[in-house]
């Protein structure tokens, strides 16, 4: 685990164009073995503009059924990161990135796989596609909702899928230039009968609110965010009104910084106002790439959708949701 978020090097060995605004990245990481599950995401570091920034991205290949490593980047309208891979990375340039992480995958079951997805939300829900069909004999049947016919991602690779196992994998596609945006009836129907099936749930905040609410239950619900929040910088305030006694120490790289506690401060906000620069990605318990260690002392976090129990148990916190608990705290970043 303590590996896990270090980053690591991985060459680009080939793009492939999915759409105009989407491409894969076809990956061979320095660090061998590399192992990850279907539906599991890296995080990538990259320098745009002399600023740090960080992103993660799912993988579209799956271990069982793809040779080499790929994930897929959407341009996003103002997204850094997405536009400067797709208007900068060429075949044979280098990546920074982390091992795999996230907890979007298959459980062991026979019940239907029903999954979800939302523009580029497929990635994920084609790696766990690919290895459902592969491992198990699982029903699997997807709802696709895409702005546009241009915008359709693996149509192919899909068609591909249905072709080599008929009877077990259906694509229902909804586009919403011609129809709408999708809306709760249309994911009932889509539902129909499979009340008892696994539930995967990938894209735009909206689209995923609605398949949400629709969903008769009672089987389980799996919800991968690709949504970030906005992004607000804000400097606390730091006096006898807000320092409530005690220290948060933070072990970066080779830098050890100790600063006053301060009331509702996320590890995170600690970090930065230290001067540090951690890793960070979506603010919102989603996708691990804060993750530290807490090595004294205890804090709370808010909301935590990317570490498991044991992880928790091992003493790893995500610091953009940690909020201590005790007067002093330390906190290694791995």
């Amino acid at each position: 685990m303590a590996e896990l978020q270090a980053f690591h090097r991985a060459t680009v060995t080939r793009i492939i164009k999915e759409t105009a605004d989407a491409r894969t990245f076809v990956l061979a990481p320095e660090l061998q073995p590399f192992t990850y599950r279907a539906g599991q995401y890296c995080t990538f570091r990259v320098r745009v503009d002399g600023e740090e920034c960080y992103r993660s991205y799912s993988m579209s290949s799956a271990p069982e059924t793809d040779a080499e490593l790929m994930t897929t980047v959407k341009r996003v309208p103002g997204g850094k990161v997405s536009n400067w891979m797709l208007d900068n990375v060429g075949e044979g340039d280098q990546l920074t990135m982390t091992r795999a992480a996230g907890t979007f995958c298959l459980n062991p079951t026979s019940a239907p796989l029903l999954a979800f997805a939302g523009g580029s939300g497929i990635t994920p829900i084609l790696s766990l596609t690919k290895s459902a069909l592969a491992t198990t004999d699982r029903i699997v049947r997807l709802l696709c909702a895409d702005r546009d016919r241009a915008s359709v991602l693996f149509a192919a690779v899909l068609d591909g899928l249905m072709e080599r196992y008929p009877g077990r994998l259906s694509v229902v596609r909804h586009i919403d230039a011609e129809r709408g945006l999708i809306d709760t009836e249309a994911v009932r129907d889509f539902v129909g009968a499979d009340v008892d099936a696994d539930n995967y749930v990938c894209g735009p905040e909206g689209f995923m609110a609605v398949v949400r609410s629709a969903l008769p239950g009672p089987g389980r619900v799996f919800v991968e965010n690709f949504d970030l929040p906005p992004q607000i910088k804000t400097v606390t305030p730091v006096g006898d009104d807000t320092e409530v006694g005690g220290t948060v120490t933070i072990y970066l790289g080779r830098k050890k910084v100790s600063v006053p506690r301060v009331a509702g401060e996320t590890l995170l906000e600690s970090a930065r106002r230290a001067g540090l620069s951690p890793p960070f990605s979506c603010e919102a318990g989603n996708c691990g790439t804060c993750m530290a260690r807490l090595t004294e002392g205890s804090a709370t976090m808010r909301a935590n959708e990317a570490l498991t129990d044991d992880e928790v148990a091992e003493g790893y916190i995500l610091t953009c949701q940690g909020v201590p608990d005790t007067p002093s705290v330390t906190v290694h970043y791995e």
